[in-house]
């Protein structure tokens, strides 16, 4: 019964250190990439000229310079995922930059580890922009100027501000905290005139 009892504890212990050393392996393939964005943020040079001249997003403050998938449907998982993989994506039913009311704009702040990069992750830093930050939208070869004017954190359901918006202003959308779809980090931006 020793001998038993002597190899049944190896086997548990063996088990458990495997099992930790999954779980630890499992937490650094997470956030790796999340610490790799972070720090080639601070290194990343940063150009000032729009990726697209057709619809474009540029944050200084925050790095940010990504292409706008125009027109995506916000409720429809299956048209905005594969829009948010390319950058950024602009709310079917929002207002355009050339048009009155709310141009509404959103992004990830996470992706899955094996599929992060800068456009994917486009918002990664949102929640760091302070008011008064300037955010530069480029739209089909014109540029419109936006300076932040307040943040809120917000329940997902709490979608007024996708449908209820007819002021001019620019709103930015993300997921809060980084990684999860918890709630909704929204940036409010007015037109610089």
């Amino acid at each position: 019964m020793g001998k038993t009892s002597e190899r049944t504890t190896k086997l548990l212990r063996t088990t458990g250190n495997a099992l930790i050393g999954l779980s630890v392996v499992g937490v650094l393939l997470t956030f790796y990439p999340i610490a790799r964005e972070e720090l080639a943020y601070k290194t990343r040079a940063f150009s000032e000229k729009p990726i697209s001249q057709e619809f474009n997003v540029m944050v200084k403050s925050i790095k940010v310079n990504a292409p706008v998938t125009k027109n995506v449907d916000p409720w429809n998982q299956s048209q905005y995922l594969p829009a948010l993989h390319n950058g950024i994506a602009h709310a079917k039913g929002s207002s355009l930059p050339d048009e009155e009311g709310s141009v509404y704009l959103f992004a990830h702040s996470s992706d899955a580890p094996w599929r992060m990069t800068s456009y994917n992750t486009a918002f990664f830093r949102l929640g760091r922009v302070n008011e008064g930050d300037e955010i530069i939208v480029t739209y089909e070869g014109k540029d419109y100027g936006y300076r932040v004017s307040g943040k809120s954190v917000v329940w997902p359901n709490e979608v007024e501000y996708l449908t209820g918006q007819e002021r001019n202003q620019l709103i930015l959308q993300t997921c809060t905290p980084i990684g999860t779809a918890f709630k909704r980090l929204l940036v409010f931006a007015d037109p610089i005139k």
